[in-house]
């Protein structure tokens, strides 16, 4: 005989033998509420005050990038991809798929075929994570947003000012609280 498991906490059901549709019919179907059904909070004032604030979404990823400083970026001369990968705190296969699809990154590789970029492509790699990632463009978007050349470094490296300052004046306000 089969049985089947009621999921609202009542016993297991039986399924009776082939009956017949009008013997179907003459039984009326007996629903049971669930056991521990969860109960309304006694004040909503008090639920809604605990919600948090929701955070910014925007620019998220931004906080967990961890590229140096150009004085220290430009202190090594190459960065392995695993290196490099972590500076953005992605993939290494990200960083070999971006390399493929963006003609301005060419890392150069050695004789084992390890890629090891310079500053410049970390840069770049900064530009496109930005395009990407922060600003939401498509593969396609991003390379023609990259196409325009000068006009978009003078646009990125403003928007990197602005978030430097924003950080340096959040670390003042935290410093005053």
């Amino acid at each position: 005989m089969l049985h089947q498991l009621d999921l609202f906490g009542g016993e297991p059901l039986q399924h009776p033998e082939k009956k017949s549709a009008r013997e179907k019919k003459d039984k009326p179907i007996q629903v049971s509420p669930p056991s521990s059904a969860p109960q309304p909070p006694a004040n909503i004032e008090e639920t809604i005050t605990a919600v948090e604030e929701p955070k910014e979404s925007t620019y998220v990823d931004a906080a967990f990038i961890q590229v140096p400083d150009d004085e220290v970026l430009f202190s090594k001369l190459y960065y392995p991809i695993s290196d490099v990968a972590k500076m953005f705190n992605v993939n290494i296969s990200l960083i070999r798929f971006w390399e493929k699809e963006f003609d301005i990154l060419k890392p150069r590789k050695n004789r084992k075929g390890d890629r090891l970029f310079r500053p410049e492509d970390v840069k770049n790699l900064k530009l496109i994570y930005f395009l990407l990632k922060e600003k939401r463009y498509t593969i396609e978007g991003a390379k023609s947003f990259l196409k325009k050349g000068k006009k978009v470094n003078e646009q990125f490296e403003t928007i990197e000012l602005l978030k430097n300052i924003k950080s340096m004046l959040l670390e003042l306000k935290a410093g005053l609280s």
